[in-house]
């Protein structure tokens, strides 16, 4: 079955530029697809070749095969419990039940998914500079997107090099060409793209987020805490008295954040400041994804001497990746903590060497 649709504001603005339509089924996301800027729509059930699912979904694999059988579909009971939505940053959606649709086979115009802007918060990750593009621009950076997705890096590439040219205040673009030429392993021109988006829109974070990861990954700690630091600045959360765990709707991946800035603050000797950033980090990574989170976390309760608490990240750790290539040598250290915490419980003079 194709699935025909659009995406509707309730107030007649014009749809969000990164809109995506979801297919989630008893709360996993099974299947993804973008609107067109115009809001239009098309997904078809159990195919892959058109479907993107992310890194937090439970669907099928990110730019999965086809089908080897080309009348492979969806069984109508598989669609109990199914549902369409729309997810974009600063509105919420209303939803379409899949399991009404009549037809078993065929097309299926499904309507309009409405969604309702929410209340402007600080730090929207959404910028304004895509509806202000040329149509040429537009068409340029979607086709890039579509090659994206695809796998077709090369022309994504140029599409999103033609939708920069067009309008050099393409923001969006500039931070797409950025994560391309990063998958191409070209790391240098990656880099100048992610910063000259940082310096159309100091508001729209997901390339500081890109530039923390890659300074991440040379061990440039002073970088990686000034590149968090802003993009935490602007996170709402991060003014709330949150205790538990959290689902984090916004596109922007705060938990990736708060990680490296929780590492950053440890390798600088900012003990306090690294547990808070880590203890918020292991909230929002409800899935989670951060494994090596949990080595920062018990290094640093280590550090003050709780190593109850250290024992126990070292094991969740082990938990997540128990055949990581460092797993010897964090069982290891896991059982120098369980020594010291026997020491320290049985009231010993505690030896860590």
């Amino acid at each position: 079955m194709f699935l025909l649709g659009r995406v509707a504001t309730d107030d007649g603005t014009p749809v969000p530029y990164d809109v995506l339509v979801e297919r989630v089924c008893n709360a996993r996301v099974r299947q993804q697809v973008y609107a067109t800027s115009g809001g239009d729509f098309r997904m078809e059930l159990g195919s892959r070749a058109d479907s993107y699912v992310d890194a937090t979904a439970d669907g099928t694999p990110q730019y999965g095969q086809a089908s080897n059988v080309p009348e492979a579909g969806i069984p109508r009971r598989e669609l109990i419990n199914c549902e369409l939505r729309a997810t974009v940053s600063g509105f919420q959606s209303k939803v379409i039940n899949l399991v009404d649709l009549g037809p078993a086979s065929g097309t299926m115009d499904v309507g309009a998914i409405v969604v309702h802007r929410t209340t402007k918060i600080k730090g929207m990750t959404l910028n304004a500079a895509p509806y202000k593009a040329p149509s040429d621009a537009r068409k340029a950076y979607e086709k890039g997107l579509e090659a994206e997705r695809k796998l077709r890096l090369a022309d994504a590439r140029q599409y999103f090099e033609k939708a920069v040219e067009i309008y050099p205040k393409y923001t969006s673009a500039w931070f797409q060409l950025g994560a391309v030429l990063q998958n191409l392993a070209q790391k240098e021109p990656a880099r100048m793209a992610y910063t000259h988006a940082t310096t159309i829109d100091s508001k729209f974070l997901p390339p500081y987020l890109s530039l923390a990861s890659m300074a991440y990954e040379t061990g440039d700690w002073t970088e990686v805490l000034n590149l968090t630091n802003h993009v935490l600045e602007l996170d709402p959360l991060k003014y709330a008295d949150v205790t538990g765990y959290i689902v984090d709707l916004d596109p922007l991946d705060y938990a990736e954040a708060y990680f490296y800035n929780s590492a950053a603050n440890y390798k600088l000797n900012r003990i306090d400041d690294a547990e808070k950033s880590g203890l918020k980090a292991e909230r929002l990574d409800v899935r989670p994804r951060f494994p090596q989170l949990h080595l920062v976390l018990a290094e640093i309760f280590a550090r003050k001497n709780n190593y109850a608490t250290a024992i126990s990240e070292t094991r969740i750790y082990l938990e997540l990746v128990p055949h990581a290539k460092n797993a010897d040598q964090v069982r290891e250290q896991l059982a120098k903590l369980e020594k010291l915490n026997g020491q320290a419980s049985s009231g010993e003079k505690i030896d860590q060497k």
